[in-house]
């Protein structure tokens, strides 16, 4: 029998029973962040979830993780964690599970409209990684920075390009982006001006949340690399290409690309 829960979630929405993307919120301003489930128009609170004792598989029955105000605890487990409580939250939201369906008073406090939540960064980012992925991309860039020529290095063949970003710099969306100042140089000039920049876009990109790190020196093995891949959530990458073209050789961008990195609620 199909899957369904006993919440009506309409077809054409993002978040059914089969999704559940977790996040993190806070019902009103000034309240604590609590972990969530996105599911129809609602978000399930699982910090009430698991005050009600109903994570009681044998990894999370006992953990805090879900009383954290970020994911981070509960990424850190790893994939078995991760299954245990994908597994209970489908069971409790189906049609067939009475222990949330029929009490009331639960779904009062853990089932709150999407409409009266504020979302906020579900993770403490420690590290920031972007990479040259597409070959469109890539050959659009190139022809940007050097000219029609050679617009893909033969690097990007052999290896991922990709360079380290400011952590710190990523925000939820819906958070204002302030346009940066730094040097940029007009064209065919090498004497550059301070200023506003005043070539800002941005790149609707794909970012991979990785859940379990590794040791120092101790890389992860290719055929393992999966399990330590938490999920997926769309990101805008700001750049200021005036910026970015003029302080990029030969150590890669700076200012031009950390001034905002958009992370989707």
């Amino acid at each position: 029998m199909a899957l369904k829960s006993f919440i009506e979630v309409h077809p054409e929405s993002h978040f059914p029973i089969h999704n559940l993307p977790y996040g993190v919120f806070r019902p009103q301003r000034g309240s604590p962040a609590r972990p969530a489930v996105a599911i129809g128009d609602y978000v399930l609170d699982l910090s009430e979830i698991a005050l009600a004792g109903l994570f009681n598989g044998p990894i999370l029955k006992d953990s805090d993780c879900f009383q954290q105000p970020s994911l981070n605890k509960f990424l850190s487990m790893g994939r078995p964690a991760w299954k245990e409580a994908r597994a209970t939250l489908q069971k409790l939201l189906s049609s067939t599970e009475p222990k949330l369906r029929d009490n009331a008073n639960l779904r009062q406090k853990s089932l709150v409209p999407m409409s009266k939540v504020e979302m906020l960064l579900p993770v403490m980012i420690g590290d920031y990684t972007d990479f040259f992925s597409s070959i469109h991309h890539t050959k659009n860039c190139g022809i940007i920075f050097r000219g029609p020529q050679t617009p893909v290095q033969e690097n990007w063949y052999q290896l991922p390009v990709a360079y380290h970003g400011r952590a710190s710099s990523v925000i939820i969306s819906g958070t204002d982006i302030l346009r940066p100042r730094g040097q940029s140089a007009p064209t065919g000039s090498s004497t550059p001006n301070f200023g506003p920049s005043q070539k800002i876009d941005f790149e609707l990109e794909m970012a991979t949340v990785v859940g379990t790190g590794n040791e120092l020196g101790k890389p992860v093995d290719i055929n393992e690399a999966a399990n330590h891949i938490f999920g997926l959530v769309l990101m805008n990458d700001w750049s200021a290409r005036d910026i970015q073209a003029w302080e990029s050789f030969p150590l890669g961008p700076f200012l031009g690309k950390s001034f905002g990195e958009k992370f989707k609620a």
